[in-house]
């Protein structure tokens, strides 16, 4: 079978099994799900947050070490859950929390779709950094929820990639299931974030970021991850970087020059790759 006419039965399949609710989606690990339900209850008190959150020792760890990160700009290191509940409140921990465990969605015990996950995990890590900056220097908006925006911007690749185990040639031939996750990953990405129980505007960021002249009234977090992610492609021969981003509402909102390389600037590329490195190690 050509490879053109494979990767048109892949993507019938995929749609043809969204339809029927058997297409097999990521779901959020249960820490997560459980911290973020915790956080919803207003009866819960930072104990029982910091709880929830010392069930899974790894998690303490990490999420105590990114409180006391450069990019949290902590006045001074703290050591117990507690503290790091109430200095940085509940929707920060929420978002950080999801942030951390995310990660674990972008690996597979398979040798041919290790090295494609990877790839879009660091993809993922790049855009949410910067993401995290924009947000901090250029908008208003809440620097950890960009950056969690960021880190799912692309999360309905997954069950594109998961899939196509089954269908190696696609695996072989990059440029064509970039194609097919061009086409399915915003939907795809919408569905899934929906049943996580995400809030709207994280929905719209994953759903919308593709959409290049999008202008909505008020700059939002798609702004940020559409302009993050076409910052992320600088230097490189993506397609996107043939657009001509003079055209994108995004970096009007911003109060950013397309031609600007954000990466580049001195005072954010330290942040920049701070907080890269914070959410890939």
């Amino acid at each position: 079978m050509a490879q053109q006419e494979t990767a048109e039965l892949f993507v019938k399949e995929v749609i043809s099994e969204l339809k029927k609710g058997t297409l097999k989606l990521p779901t959020l690990p249960d820490v997560a799900m459980r911290v973020r339900q915790a956080i919803d209850d207003e009866h819960s008190t930072s104990n029982d947050i910091a709880s929830v959150i010392s069930s899974d020792p790894a998690l303490s760890a990490r999420l105590i070490l990114m409180a006391n990160s450069a990019m949290m700009r902590g006045q001074s290191d703290i050591e117990d859950l507690n503290h790091v509940v109430n200095r940085l409140g509940l929707k920060m921990i929420r978002d950080l929390v999801t942030s951390i465990v995310v990660k674990q969605m972008f690996v597979s015990n398979s040798p041919a779709t290790e090295k494609r996950l990877r790839a879009s995990w660091e993809h993922s890590t790049s855009v949410a950094a910067i993401c995290h900056v924009l947000a901090a220097q250029y908008t208003n908006l809440q620097p950890e929820q960009a950056m969690l925006a960021g880190l799912v911007h692309d999360i309905g690749a997954l069950p594109i990639i998961t899939k196509a185990e089954k269908f190696p040639e696609l695996l072989e031939n990059e440029d064509l299931l970039n194609k097919i996750i061009t086409k399915l990953h915003t939907t795809l990405g919408r569905i899934i974030l929906t049943a996580w129980g995400f809030p709207d505007e994280l929905i719209q960021a994953a759903s919308e970021h593709e959409n290049l002249t999008r202008d909505s009234k008020t700059t939002d977090f798609v702004d940020v991850v559409t302009v993050a992610n076409l910052q992320s492609y600088v230097g490189t021969d993506h397609p996107l970087t043939k657009k001509d981003w003079s055209t994108i509402p995004a970096f009007g909102k911003l109060g950013l020059s397309p031609e600007v390389n954000v990466i580049d600037i001195n005072e954010t590329a330290d942040d920049i790759e701070k907080a890269r490195r914070i959410l890939a190690d």
